[in-house]
């Protein structure tokens, strides 16, 4: 495996960025609790793309061209995956009824949690494709099972109380019944407890580690650099609040962008089998993720949902 272009000073420059962001975030710009409406959400989003596209070009100059475009290939698909979260984070929300100006608090402390577990297992997956090469085929193998699995189960509802982390959660910890405000604990008569907010954040850990299952081994067919990988991944984490609250009350339109991100981890999984025979250049993964996404996104708009449309008419008669 080539050598990674991150030195310790480049990885703890990027660590101390990205703390002092979400620093500014919580801290300056989002201190008071409130509902994050289109407009801000709209604002946040370019300029999170903006931060992450500025960054690439500082990867282009520096680093040169190859390592670019792995870094914008990869943000494109953790960008393009994260959408699936946001269908998972409308469920969530829905189903512990959490007020819309909590949502903002929960998603910062799990993009938090997911920054440090994204950490963890990106330079564990590093790790072991450098020790062990072959296990770079069984994440491909894994991510052709997750595709199908995808494209057949991409009507299916998500059910977050059969969690498993969801049911130790409620055996285990002492909570309350209603939210109290913005706090994950309280306490009353002299005991601590846990409140329903802490739950939904356990519940939004808990689905990250799934969907990292699938992200990380998808950008290390792109690339193998641990640095390239963990800063396109936290880059688009980064954006994922933004993106949520810009995109969460039109999720269920692109009805077809699951066929299209089921397409694209079955592409990048027999990327990985088939290297040790064929290397698909980088420029036509890109291409390719590209096209399907921009397909899927626009028949998605283009052709009607006859369910949809009955229900209207049902009501409507």
């Amino acid at each position: 495996m080539a050598a990674s272009i991150g030195t310790p000073v480049l990885w703890a420059g990027f660590t101390l960025l990205v703390l002092a962001l979400l620093a500014l975030d919580l801290g300056v710009f989002h201190r008071r609790v409130h509902v994050i409406r289109t407009r801000e959400a709209l604002l946040w989003s370019i300029f999170w793309i903006c931060l992450a596209l500025l960054f690439n070009v500082g990867v282009y100059f520096w680093f040169g061209k190859k390592h670019a475009l792995e870094f914008f290939t990869g943000y494109v698909i953790e960008k393009a995956l994260s959408v699936d979260n946001i269908f998972v984070f409308v469920v969530i929300f829905t189903y512990f009824a959490v007020p819309r100006e909590l949502h903002h608090r929960v998603l910062f402390w799990g993009i938090v949690g997911a920054l440090v577990l994204r950490a963890v297992f990106i330079l564990a997956g590093a790790a072991l494709i450098q020790t062990f090469h072959w296990v770079i085929y069984i994440f491909g193998i894994f991510l052709i099972f997750t595709g199908v699995k995808l494209f057949l189960d991409r009507g299916s509802e998500v059910h977050p109380e059969k969690n498993p982390v969801l049911r130790l959660f409620r055996k285990f910890v002492r909570s309350v019944d209603g939210y109290r405000g913005a706090h994950f604990f309280v306490r009353e008569n002299g005991v601590r407890y846990a409140t329903p907010l802490l739950l939904v954040l356990v519940c939004i850990e808990a689905t990250d580690v799934v969907f990292a299952l699938d992200s990380i081994p998808a950008i290390f067919a792109i690339t193998r650099d641990p640095f390239i990988v963990y800063t396109s991944n936290i880059f688009a984490i980064l954006g994922l609040r933004a993106l949520y609250f810009l995109l969460a009350g039109i999720i269920p339109k692109f009805r077809y962008l699951r066929v299209g991100l089921a397409l694209v981890l079955v592409f990048v999984g027999v990327k990985m089998v088939i290297e040790g025979f064929y290397e698909i250049p980088i420029v036509l993964s890109l291409l390719f993720i590209l096209v399907v996404l921009s397909l899927s996104v626009l028949l998605s708009w283009m052709i009607p949902d006859k369910a949809a449309g009955a229900g209207q008419d049902r009501s409507g008669g």
